[in-house]
């Protein structure tokens, strides 16, 4: 079931050691990878790619030295191979204005404020994946015990329904 990837941008090592502590309850599932740069997360998305591992979902700072995180996420909107991965932000430092810009991009699905509370962050980030699953993945029976259990059988009835049809 590892063939997805969680993705974590922050350029603070303590920020992003916090975030990977929080989530290492997903790691039995997906790849968790953690990047301190754009750059670096580049490069990780790109290595996983060519082993046929997608980006399920990405977690990002806005605010980092050598470009933004709304920028970052709304250039993997844009890419093909990236544009359907969810893409969460997580800053204290994003303006309105820049949160709407990444909105209207069609390139955040969702945004948490830091800072963040570890349970809140896990249930937050399960519905993101619960959703891309939802729409990417053909057999949702295994997600069933690891991300929302009901939503995943919903959708599975709700497949056989309109299956049957």
């Amino acid at each position: 079931m590892n063939k997805y990837l969680i993705l974590c941008v922050d350029d603070e090592r303590e920020v992003l050691d916090s975030v990977m502590q929080d989530l290492d309850c997903f790691e039995e599932h997906f790849v968790l990878e953690a990047a301190e740069s754009v750059n670096e997360a580049r490069n990780i998305i790109l290595e996983y790619r060519e082993e046929g591992t997608e980006l399920a979902l990405i977690l990002c700072d806005h605010v980092m030295p050598e470009q933004t995180g709304i920028s970052f996420l709304i250039e993997l909107s844009q890419d093909s191979q990236t544009a359907k991965s969810k893409k969460v932000l997580l800053t204290g430092q994003a303006g309105l204005d820049d949160t709407v810009e990444a909105v209207n991009h069609a390139s955040l699905d969702f945004y948490v404020a830091k800072p963040w509370y570890g349970e809140k962050l896990r249930s937050d980030l399960k519905t993101q994946l619960t959703s891309y699953m939802i729409e990417h993945e053909s057999d949702l029976m295994p997600w069933a015990t690891v991300l929302d259990t009901e939503t995943i059988f919903n959708a599975i009835a709700q497949n056989r329904t309109s299956f049957g049809e």
